[in-house]
């Protein structure tokens, strides 16, 4: 499977609309920046970043699929929001450090190919 930096970054675009998520906005610049000139460190970071956030983005997904408890009131639901999404995001960073999901090296051999770096 061949993805250049346009698909990612049009992938990036459309999760940024739909999530309205500040990290997608950071990443969706630094993919549009150019990396070109990037050093193989800044390359894999910024390839890292998009697992955790593609991570993030699957289990929000599959956290909609559980049933909502309706008795709760609105101050609670709210408050537990918001740390549930800030759970889900320390989450999905720690699995893509501790598993060896592999998109991020990819995306990385990838970019490097485009870029001839």
């Amino acid at each position: 499977m061949s993805m250049d930096i346009s698909g990612i970054s049009s992938m990036l675009d459309y999760t940024s609309k739909t999530a309205g998520n500040s990290k997608a906005s950071g990443l969706e610049s630094a993919l549009k920046g150019d990396l070109s000139n990037a050093d193989d460190e800044k390359l894999m970071s910024v390839c890292k970043e998009f697992e955790a956030y593609f991570v993030e983005m699957v289990m929000k997904e599959v956290e909609k699929t559980i049933p909502k408890n309706e008795e709760e009131d609105g101050g609670m639901s709210q408050m537990k929001d918001y740390f549930k999404d800030e759970m889900i995001q320390m989450l999905a960073e720690d699995v893509c450090e501790q598993q060896n999901l592999g998109l991020a090296q990819q995306m990385y051999e990838q970019m490097k190919r485009n870029y001839s770096i």
